[in-house]
C-alpha cells in the first residue's frame, strides 16, 4: 500500500469563525506569517503526498490563488532585492501538484470526501480535515500511514477525549494490536456519554482505501441530515481491517475561536521572529492581569 494522495476538504462555511469568515475562507485565515490551509499542506507533503485535492465550494478561489505563481508580485520583490520574501510566496506554489473540485451543495463531510472519486481512482489517500493543524515531531498524517501499510488496512487517527466531550466526535470501538495501535470494530458520530464505546475520539486525520467511495455513494443521511463520513467509515471497518492509531502530536481545533487563538499563540511563541517579543509581552500582560 503506498499512498501518493491526499484529499483536503475545505468547503465548510466557517459559521463557527463569523463574521471574518464572511468573505475570507477559513481556511485562508493567517497562523502567524502562513494561512491555516498551509501547515496542512506541509504536513501531506512531509508524510510523502505528491498529488492533493482541495474540495472548496464558489466562495473559496483565494486558495487556487495562493498557491499559484504571482508574476507581478514576484518580480516586484526581485527588483527589490527581496529574496526571503521571494522565496517565501513561490515556495507556497511550489509545495506540491494541488488540484481542486468544488463541493456544489453543502451535504456533509462525506459528501465532500466521495467528491475527490475521480482524482483518487483505486489508489489509497489520505484525508486532512482543513481545521485541524497538528503539531508532532513525527507528521501525524505519516504516523497514520506507516500503520496502514503495516497491517494493510484503513487508518483514523485517534486521541482520548474527556467523556464529557465526546459528543463532538466520533467514538471507536478497539482492541489493541500494539502500543498506540488498535484495531476498530465499530464508531459511532457525536454520542452521548452513555452511548459511547471508548474515549478514543477520531481525530482529523485519516487514510482509507477506494472502497469508502461506493459506500459514501449509497449512504442515506444522517446526523444533522448530511451524508456523514463517519457513518462510511463504520461500514468500512465492517467490511475491511480498521486501525486506530492513537497519535503523537498536539492538535489545534483551528475552526472555532479558542481552537485558533491557541494555536496562534503557541506557534507565535516557537517563530523566531516573534517569539522573544510575544513571550515578554504575554509576561508583562499576566503581571497586571
Amino acid at each position: 500500500m503506498k499512498v501518493r494522495k491526499a484529499v483536503i476538504p475545505a468547503a465548510g462555511l466557517g459559521t463557527r469563525m463569523l463574521p471574518a469568515t464572511k468573505t475570507v475562507p477559513k481556511e485562508m485565515l493567517p497562523l502567524v506569517d502562513k494561512p491555516v490551509i498551509q501547515y496542512i499542506i506541509e504536513e501531506a507533503v512531509a508524510s510523502g503526498i505528491e498529488d492533493i485535492l482541495i474540495v472548496t465550494n464558489r466562495a473559496k478561489s483565494a486558495m487556487d490563488d495562493y498557491f499559484d505563481y504571482y508574476p507581478e508580485l514576484e518580480t516586484r520583490l526581485n527588483q527589490a532585492g527581496k529574496e526571503a520574501e521571494l522565496t517565501q510566496v513561490r515556495r507556497a506554489a511550489d509545495l506540491a501538484n494541488i488540484f481542486y473540485v468544488r463541493q456544489k451543495e453543502t451535504k456533509g463531510l462525506g459528501h465532500a470526501i466521495w467528491r475527490a472519486k475521480r482524482f483518487v481512482g483505486e489508489e489509497p489517500f489520505a484525508v486532512l480535515l482543513g481545521d485541524d493543524i497538528m503539531r508532532a515531531k513525527k507528521p501525524v498524517t505519516l504516523q497514520l500511514v506507516e500503520a496502514a501499510e503495516k497491517y494493510d488496512a484503513s487508518a483514523v487517527g485517534v486521541q482520548r477525549v474527556a467523556t464529557e466531550a465526546i459528543s463532538k466526535y466520533s467514538s471507536v470501538k478497539i482492541s489493541p494490536l500494539e502500543e498506540r495501535i488498535f484495531s476498530i470494530s465499530d464508531m459511532n458520530e457525536k454520542p452521548a456519554p452513555s452511548e459511547m464505546f471508548s474515549n478514543y475520539a477520531i481525530l482529523g486525520r485519516y487514510v482509507l482505501t477506494a472502497k469508502i467511495f461506493d459506500l459514501l455513494e449509497h449512504l442515506r443521511p444522517g446526523y444533522g441530515g448530511e451524508i456523514q463520513l463517519t457513518d462510511g467509515l463504520r461500514e468500512l471497518c465492517f467490511q475491511d481491517h480498521m486501525v486506530a492509531v492513537d497519535f503523537e502530536g498536539q492538535r489545534y481545533d483551528t475552526g472555532n475561536l479558542n481552537g485558533f487563538l491557541e494555536a496562534t499563540i503557541d506557534f507565535a511563541l516557537d517563530h523566531p521572529a516573534t517569539g522573544a517579543w510575544l513571550k515578554q509581552f504575554l509576561q508583562e500582560k499576566a503581571a497586571h492581569l
